[in-house]
């Protein structure tokens, strides 16, 4: 599945691995910005019953 999308990026060698980064970097401040806060809101992580 990850050569089929890396195959879709243009350009030379360098240049498919840089858009791969960017891509990469792009998902995962996309996650910790919005995804996971929202995921601890709903969750609530510091109601827990171990240790009580």
């Amino acid at each position: 599945m990850y050569a089929w999308l890396f195959g879709l990026l243009p350009g030379p060698l360098w240049v498919r691995i840089l858009l791969a980064v960017l891509i990469v970097a792009v998902v995962l401040v996309l996650l910790a910005e919005f995804v996971f806060p929202w995921f601890a809101h709903v969750i609530n992580l510091e109601d827990s019953t171990v240790g009580g």
